[in-house]
């Protein structure tokens, strides 16, 4: 059985493309945990908090339930719910699934599969990251699930192609000539002798969820402005200016000089006849990834 065609064809609820990373995040949880303990089920009771957690900090915006994962992964083909009095799933209801004492795993091919061929379990959270979420977040995502992404022997796998490299690279090179080798957000253009360090391509509507390699659908963000932007404390609004999301806290000076004192700054850049930000990958990101409401600018208004 090919498990990795399988975990990367995950059936995903849908509506108006609204992302639905709800499967891939229990999957990678129920990875994290195997690696733990290959024996151990997950009790619903036990482990709702973690997936509440999980939902709240890399899933859509808008509140769900991790009951609903739980209960329709089983459809795919990789995982398995048994109540206490060894029944089937009782189905998605929260209620239900507590007083029932459900219980999920790994199917017993899938764990077999694990046990014997080790790699395995990398090249499944690889292909669940890199489907679903940008770059940017893997590691985060990987601690946040207890995973550790390298094998026994401490060999990392790789799914990244050579094709993916050059893609990427690319990408990079137009974004940062576009830009004149500075963060968009803060202006930052640190660089090593010739070589710039600390800047990258930022897609605004995610690659893994159709994001186009093209000026229309990037900005040259700082490390730090990047993986603030992919998780949603940042973004744009209808003019192209800098928004904050109200959740962010940060009482220190740099939070305020790096963050909060971007609210309603003016993008820096694309240089003259490059290609700006479409509208539509900002209102993407907006509806998508940004949390929450934007705060407002000193003096506005309330």
């Amino acid at each position: 059985m090919d498990w990795i065609e399988r975990v990367g064809n995950l059936r995903q609820w849908t509506h108006k493309g609204l992302r639905a990373p709800h499967k891939p995040l229990l999957m990678l949880y129920a990875l994290g945990r195997f690696q733990q303990g290959p024996d151990q089920g997950l009790r619903y009771s036990d482990v709702e908090r973690d997936l509440k957690d999980l939902l709240r900090d890399y899933g859509p915006p808008h509140d769900t339930s991790p009951s609903y994962p739980f209960h329709h992964l089983t459809n795919d083909g990789v995982w398995e719910v048994r109540t206490a009095d060894g029944g089937a799933s009782p189905g998605s209801g929260v209620g239900r699934l507590r007083e029932s004492g459900a219980e999920g795993r790994l199917v017993p091919e899938l764990r077999s599969a694990l046990s014997t061929e080790p790699e395995l379990l990398g090249r499944l959270a690889h292909v669940l990251l890199d489907t679903h979420f940008p770059p940017s977040l893997h590691t985060d995502i990987a601690a946040a699930v207890g995973l550790d992404l390298e094998s026994a022997d401490g060999a990392v796998v790789a799914t990244v192609t050579a094709r993916d490299r050059r893609r990427a690279a690319e990408l990079r090179r137009q974004v940062l000539v576009a830009y004149e080798y500075r963060c968009a957000f803060c202006g930052f253009d640190g660089a090593i002798g010739r070589v710039p360090v600390g800047l990258e391509a930022a897609h605004v509507r995610w690659w893994a969820f159709r994001g186009a390699d093209d000026l229309s659908n990037a900005l040259c963000l700082c490390s730090l402005h990047h993986k603030l932007f992919d998780r949603g404390v940042l973004g744009l609004d209808g003019g192209r200016r800098i928004i904050v999301s109200r959740e962010f806290t940060g009482r220190g000076e740099a939070a305020r000089t790096q963050v909060l004192d971007l609210v309603d700054r003016t993008l820096i850049g694309p240089q003259r006849g490059s290609a700006t930000v479409a509208p539509e990958n900002v209102a993407w990101h907006t509806e998508q990834v940004f949390r929450g409401k934007a705060r407002v600018a000193q003096g506005a208004g309330a």
